[in-house]
């Protein structure tokens, strides 16, 4: 079973960046495309970033778009999730995991998701 460890998280001023990282166990790393995904307070966990396993193509949710970068190295078994000129709203629990696509929508790959790292932006 994966056991992804998230880290990085923090308290910051808004306008601040920081730098997540996810470590992921297992030897599928380099074979699996994965996701930073975030949850606010009472609201549903979303899907804000992903990248590719092969082609290292990425993705952002609107909300992310143009502030935050997610690369990975497959050789550390690590994803990460640079976010900058970060903004109150941006503040929840950051979590990464794997994905799996259907029909273009992508869901989590693995049913065990790690502690989160906790991000607050104030303002």
């Amino acid at each position: 079973q994966v056991q992804l460890v998230e880290s990085g998280g923090g308290f910051v001023q808004a306008g601040g960046s920081l730098r997540l990282s996810c470590v992921a166990s297992g030897s599928i790393f380099s074979m699996t495309t994965m996701g930073w995904y975030r949850q606010a307070p009472g609201k549903q966990r979303d899907l804000v970033a992903r990248i590719n396993s092969i082609s290292s193509r990425t993705n952002y949710a609107d909300s992310v778009k143009g502030r935050f970068t997610i690369s990975r190295d497959n050789a550390k078994n690590t994803v990460y999730l640079q976010m900058n000129s970060l903004k109150a709203e941006d503040t929840a629990v950051y979590y990464c995991n794997g994905l799996r696509s259907t029909g273009g929508i992508y869901y989590p790959l693995f049913d065990s998701w790690g502690q989160g790292t906790q991000v607050t932006v104030t303002s």
